[in-house]
């Protein structure tokens, strides 16, 4: 049974989905304030965290960077009543591996949830350590390296490099992206593989404006290539 961890300060809102994901066989746990929520994930690890942006004590944007920063990797769904772009693409650079805006669907929500779960559960077709020049990729540890330098990747950003370092020098279009993140239960803004190419690039690119490695083909996607 998965433990989900549902941390929203609207008691209708969380009962609602509590028992939308009880019926699929989750653990749920709800909290209503961030504070709380970085201290039951550092006592408990779940292995999923449904967390909404505004909350007491600390937003849920906090509570992703301050988990990602204690290398918590845990899936995290953000709930957002936040409409812009700016906003939903800001907590994907402080590690959340999805969102979703507010008012949502309780059926969407579990399903993304499916997702993400199915995704933390994949396992590679291979054993071994990928390498492609001096960036190492070891997916039994999740352990990523370039030279001997340590990457500090989110979930989302380790899968999309592992995904990238299995095929080098091929272009993998944002499509192929989306669903080595995703699967095929929804579908979401090429925004997103943007944000996490960018994330990706900011920690592996000598000069990540002008990418030697994570390299775009425009109106196709994206390659990697050794540097």
């Amino acid at each position: 049974m998965t433990r989900v961890l549902i941390v929203e300060d609207d008691a209708l809102q969380s009962e609602l989905v509590r028992r939308y994901l009880e019926r699929e066989g989750h653990d749920v746990t709800v909290l209503a304030d961030g504070a709380e929520a970085l201290a039951e994930v550092r006592r408990s690890t779940p292995d999923l965290l449904v967390l909404d942006v505004m909350l007491p004590g600390a937003d849920g944007l906090t509570v992703c960077r301050t988990l990602r920063e204690e290398e918590f990797y845990l899936p995290i769904l953000l709930l957002t009543a936040r409409s812009t772009e700016n906003d939903l693409l800001l907590g994907l650079e402080l590690g959340a591996d999805d969102y979703l805006a507010k008012p949502y669907s309780p059926r969407e929500l579990v399903a993304r949830v499916r997702a993400l779960l199915r995704r933390a559960r994949r396992t590679t077709p291979t054993s071994t350590v990928i390498a492609v020049g001096d960036l190492e990729i070891d997916p039994d540890r999740h352990q990523a390296t370039l030279g001997e330098l340590p990457l500090d990747l989110t979930r989302a950003e380790f899968d999309l490099l592992e995904e990238f370092a299995l095929h080098p020098g091929i272009v993998l279009s944002r499509a192929r992206l989306l669903d080595r993140l995703h699967g095929t239960d929804r579908w979401i803004g090429d925004r997103t593989i943007d944000t996490h190419v960018k994330n990706l690039r900011a920690k592996i690119e000598t000069d990540p404006q002008r990418p030697a490695r994570l390299v775009t083909v425009y109106g196709v996607g994206y390659t990697l290539h050794a540097g």
